[in-house]
């Protein structure tokens, strides 16, 4: 009778691999990494609750040595070996959520305003589409005048006014 004879097959009482760990380890280091990318804001969004790994993210935020950045990074690895890995992933993925969304809603905002400025009254439908309580004679007018700067080669005031106007506006019911 050998060993393989008692193992029973239940890979859940199987010894973990030294890979396996170091895979583990890894992927902790990885997360320190992404936390020390992150700004003070962002971290404090995150609501970290663990002290001195917080404190071990701002150092390595300030160390610029290599050797030194590598072994605080090694110290941040061990230190999300007792923290809660997994709440803290799932924060820094709605952080990353949050910031795509403004993103894209920042870059939907520029093309209407694009679409204001070049295309002048035709593409007003399409923006009122988009935010039904816009004030209409508001975009009329500071798209004129944005029309009219550009034509002039004056400084784009009326545009950036344009652009903090529809930024104002709250996003419409349709997307939810």
């Amino acid at each position: 009778m050998n060993d393989d004879d008692l193992w029973d097959g239940d890979d859940a009482l199987a010894p973990e691999s030294k890979s396996s760990r170091k895979r583990q380890m890894h992927a902790l280091q990885n997360l320190g990494e992404a936390l020390v990318g992150l700004t003070s804001t962002q971290l404090a969004k995150l609501d970290l609750d663990n002290e001195p790994l917080l404190e071990a993210i701002e150092l390595a935020q300030r160390i610029n040595h290599h050797s030194g950045k590598r072994r605080q990074m090694q110290y941040i690895g061990k230190l999300m070996r007792s923290a809660d890995s997994e709440r803290i992933a799932q924060s820094l993925d709605a952080l990353h959520e949050g910031s795509r969304k403004e993103k894209a809603r920042e870059h939907m905002i520029e093309a209407a305003r694009s679409a204001l400025i070049s295309r002048g009254d035709d593409a007003l439908q399409e923006v009122l589409a988009i935010w039904p309580n816009a004030d209409r004679q508001m975009l009329r007018q500071l798209s004129r005048s944005a029309i009219d700067e550009q034509k002039k080669a004056l400084p784009p005031t009326s545009a950036r006014k344009l652009f903090r106007y529809l930024r104002s506006l709250p996003e419409s019911d349709s997307e939810d």
